[in-house]
């Protein structure tokens, strides 16, 4: 993986000559269809992989929580316990923030040269394509999603984002700025000192590489609360992160619950900056609990219900293959999923037909077994929420034209579902369902569904599917998201910026922008006698 592009790890376009390594179509083949799948479900494969770390890990060290607690982490293929996991709470939350503040204020990290951390986190990213298979496994293990996804995508793009900050480390400065009058004016960028970061459930790998690298880069300290439901690999990684080098105290890692220890994150008056990912419902909480405590900065990657739209001109047959992904990927359990997929009323018709076949065409089953497009949900939780969406849409009116029930007796499958005319006011088209729901909605003209499409309290992400160069320019334009997808989805190169308008979020994560969220900009102003020049 290494010697190849990575991108499109997360892509799917129709544009470019060179295929996504995401190439889905060709991961299926000889995989029986969700429809005859449900017998095998009752036989998981076992994992290739030992649980090593299920403690907390603070000042470089794995400890028990101070309360003795622990907690199950289970196996969304059948519910089963895979590892009891230390359950931090306020008081794990004071160690690591203890640990990070003496590693800022007195530790090695922020004072040693810019290029030396760049070279532990290039080591780092070395460390984490050795223990590639590992890491994978826990992910999938942990949060259901298919093997082939987390060991070809996502750990290699883990690699990718700390190669891609390790590069910033050395090239952050400040600048000369000119002053009217006899002053010399310089503008130093600081690290914030010590940074609060709160990952989800979906993506924990990916989402901690856009949280610790740039802030690592930076040259601050963290604090970094897992979510209780995958807590597994980011203990593996903060295991390599040491192996590289890194100093106690710099990252601590605390597994446990949003309403303990994430509070206590959240409201903690020596952290300086929380960056949280997650619902928008809770992105509030952690935005009042950071404004009543120390008016800590705080960036939010939130909620979203993205328009997918198919115009008029488009090519039916790549459009449902486009669509599809937009949905589906990762079990439906994606922020910026293409969740409101519009399309126009020339080629409706037959773009229901057709995504219908492909839903009902798409391997379902154990994440472990190769050629797998759709692994169980994360928990029982979530599995029960889509399904009561899945009855919000039926009761409501919808079509329901395939899926709409559980998939086997064990574990928590859901048939890939697909509904058509739905109405803008439906819940299954203005809530985040969270599941591999697909809704398609009918449109007239582009006033329309420019109109339509931005009547969302989301504004994270939107994919359009045209032909025409004028229509992809006026969308781009008239659409009030973070991200405009052309002729493509789910592009998410480390150096491209994302986050979302409205209720979406706050801030940018990736790229350069990220930079920003953990740096502070200090001026520095001296006067001088008889200067030469100003």
């Amino acid at each position: 993986m290494a010697s190849r592009k990575v991108s499109s790890l997360l892509a799917r376009s129709f544009i470019s000559s060179s295929p996504s390594l995401l190439s889905l179509r060709g991961m299926n083949r000889g995989v029986q269809r969700y429809s005859n799948f449900a017998a095998a479900l009752e036989n998981t494969i076992t994992p290739p992989v030992k649980v090593e770390h299920t403690q907390l890990l603070i000042n470089g060290r794995f400890v028990d929580a101070a309360s003795g607690k622990t907690f199950p982490t289970l196996d969304p293929r059948n519910g089963e316990v895979i590892a009891q996991v230390a359950e931090g709470d306020a008081e794990d939350v004071n160690r690591a923030v203890a640990a990070a503040r003496k590693a800022f204020d007195e530790g090695p990290w922020p004072r040693m040269t810019a290029y030396e951390r760049s070279r532990i986190l290039f080591r780092f990213a070395d460390l984490i394509e050795k223990h590639n298979d590992e890491i994978a496994a826990l992910e999938t293990w942990d949060c259901g999603k298919p093997f082939e996804q987390s060991a070809k995508i996502e750990v290699p793009m883990l690699a990718r984002v700390f190669r891609y900050y390790a590069g910033w480390a050395d090239k952050i400065h400040g600048m000369t700025v000119p002053a009217d009058g006899p002053h010399h004016v310089q503008t130093l960028h600081e690290p914030i000192g010590v940074a609060g970061q709160i990952i989800p459930w979906n993506f924990p790998l990916l989402m901690l590489s856009w949280k610790l690298g740039p802030a690592l880069a930076c040259g601050n300290t963290l604090v970094l609360k897992t979510a209780e439901q995958t807590p597994l690999s980011a203990l593996l990684v903060g295991r390599l992160l040491h192996e590289a080098g890194l100093p106690e105290g710099v990252v601590n890692i605390v597994s446990g619950f949003g309403t303990t220890a994430g509070a206590a994150i959240a409201s903690h008056m020596d952290i300086d900056k929380v960056a949280f990912t997650g619902s928008t419902d809770v992105g509030k909480i952690i935005l009042e609990l950071a404004s009543k405590s120390n008016l800590k900065a705080v960036t939010l990657e939130l909620g979203g219900k993205s328009p997918f739209i198919v115009c008029e001109d488009a090519d039916v047959d790549q459009a449902v293959e486009l669509a599809h992904f937009a949905l589906f990927f990762n079990q439906g359990q994606c922020c910026c999923a293409g969740s409101r997929t519009f399309v126009h009323e020339r080629v409706y018709d037959e773009f229901v037909e057709k995504a219908k076949a492909r839903a009902a065409n798409r391997a379902v089953g154990d994440p472990f077994k190769s050629g797998i497009e759709q692994g169980p949900q994360v928990d029982s939780e979530q599995f029960k929420k889509i399904l009561k969406y899945i009855k919000h849409g039926v009761e409501a009116g919808a079509t329901l034209q395939t899926g709409g029930d559980r998939l086997g007796s064990k574990g928590y499958y859901i048939q890939p579902t697909v509904f058509s005319d739905v109405k803008d006011d439906m819940l299954i088209a203005t809530d985040e369902i969270f599941g591999p729901v697909q809704t398609i909605l009918k449109f007239k003209d582009l006033d329309e569904v420019i109109a339509r499409a931005n009547n969302s309290r989301y504004g994270l992400a939107s994919g359009v599917f045209t032909q025409n160069l004028d229509t992809a320019n006026r969308l781009m334009r008239a659409l009030r998201v973070g991200t405009v997808w052309i002729n493509c989805f789910d592009v998410l190169d480390a150096t491209i910026p994302f986050g979302g308008y409205k209720m979406s979020g706050i801030g940018r994560e990736k790229g350069l922008y990220s930079l920003s969220n953990y740096l502070q900009v200090k001026a520095v102003v001296t006067a001088l006698k008889n200067p030469a020049w100003l």
